[in-house]
């Protein structure tokens, strides 16, 4: 949802590019522009914050590094998916989100007008989907832009440290409180606070959360007295809140209280046209000094993936056939390898995952992957017969960490619903 600016000339012989990067890139985003420009022209003045893609002809793609905020895309066929893939990605900022999907794009529209107002969102979706994204693009356009974007996760967390980190705490309001700390809410004031994974956090916590929203104050835990705040609310959630409400794990005024406006982030299986772009995207991010060209067998491969773990799982993906590559300048489908496809687990079943047998193009780096953490996560859990904590103590993690990887492999279909307790 960037500004595009085309530099004097450009439409001569990028026209094609031109015209499809302003025609998804033409949102009104605070901040900085996108300048596009033909390689050798007279570059135009540009701020900080602006994003210079460099367009050149020539035989083969081609990405390059071209300085601070500055890509170098090199091409033949301006309507190769592909290069236009490339395009978008090259022209987005670092932390904005990356779209092409139609319903994406859709969405990100109506999170642009949203952001304009300033009442509370609540962001849904699978794990992975990009919620803190989307929350982040919502505050960076909106009129609290200037001030502070404070986000906490609040999964697993004891109550009353929970709580305490809401809202602040005095000095000796409990045992360990050497010093006073004012609080997340009071970090967020003029800001945006993200509550993330909010369908988490204890019920008898959600009656304080409501009234420090109604009233627009919080109260410190060991104070007498409430201190104001101004903040705006973007909470994010993977679960159904509504069948949360029914089990009578989540209350129902906080929820229509937070449910101003709900924007629903889709399984990336479901957004199938934004797997290229983010893929360029997260090629840019992890590259060295050279890029190489990701090639159309590749991207298909990745396009006909179920991505179970989403666009974080598409981002490891990504790293591991840089890291397949090496210094070759083409991204195949030899180095394109996935993550595990534990089976999912049923009713009398094992917990343990299966051992995956190797990949056929015979790179074995996801069945080390797949070994490593799920399996291991899946057995302890069996040998615990199914008890977090215990499992937690077992891994040496903690158990708000175990939760975290259990709702990921919840959302990937690796443990069933009922599968740990």
């Amino acid at each position: 949802m960037a500004r595009i600016s085309v530099a004097r000339g450009l439409e001569k012989n990028h026209a094609g590019l031109a015209n499809y990067a302003a025609a998804l890139l033409a949102g009104s985003g605070k901040g900085g522009e996108v300048l596009l420009c033909a390689e050798g022209s007279e570059l135009p003045a540009r701020r900080r914050d602006d994003r210079l893609v460099l367009l050149a002809r020539g035989d083969a793609p081609a990405l390059e590094l071209a300085g601070s905020g500055a890509v170098r895309l090199t091409y033949a066929d301006d309507t190769s998916p592909a290069v236009r893939a490339a395009l978008l990605a090259s022209a987005t900022r670092q932390g904005e989100p990356v779209a092409a999907d139609t319903g994406s794009l859709a969405m990100l529209a109506l999170a642009a007008r949203v952001a304009a107002s300033d009442i509370p969102v609540l962001v849904e979706g699978p794990t992975g989907t990009g919620k803190e994204v989307l929350a982040r693009f919502i505050h960076a356009n909106s009129a609290r832009s200037a001030g502070p974007f404070v986000a906490l996760n609040c999964a697993a967390m004891p109550e009353a440290m929970l709580e305490a980190m809401l809202f602040g705490h005095k000095k000796g309001a409990f045992t360990g409180a050497t010093e006073a700390a004012e609080g997340f809410f009071r970090a967020a004031d003029g800001g945006t606070l993200l509550l993330d994974e909010l369908g988490e956090m204890p019920i008898g916590l959600q009656a304080k959360l409501l009234r420090a929203l109604q009233e627009g104050e919080v109260v410190p835990l060991g104070a007498t007295q409430p201190v104001k705040v101004d903040v705006r609310i973007i909470a994010c959630t993977n679960r159904d809140l509504a069948t949360e409400i029914a089990a009578g794990r989540f209350r129902e005024d906080l929820y229509y209280r937070l449910n101003v406006f709900p924007l629903r982030l889709e399984a990336l299986r479901e957004r199938a046209a934004d797997v290229a772009p983010l893929a360029f995207t997260m090629l840019l991010r992890h590259a060295g000094p050279t890029i190489p060209w990701i090639a159309d067998e590749a991207l298909a491969k990745l396009a006909a993936h179920a991505w179970p773990g989403n666009v974080r799982e598409l981002e490891n993906v990504i790293r591991r056939a840089l890291l397949l590559a090496g210094d070759e300048t083409t991204i195949t489908t030899a180095h394109v390898v996935f993550d595990s496809a534990v089976r999912p687990v049923g009713v009398g079943d094992s917990l343990v995952a299966p051992v995956p047998p190797a990949t056929p193009d015979g790179h074995n780096l996801s069945t080390i992957v797949r070994r490593s953490e799920a399996q291991v996560i899946l057995d302890t859990l069996d040998r615990n017969d199914g008890n977090r904590l215990a499992t937690a103590a077992a891994l040496g993690i903690s158990e708000r960490t175990l939760r975290y990887r259990l709702a990921s492999m919840r959302e990937a279909g690796l443990v069933a619903a009922g599968g740990a307790r």
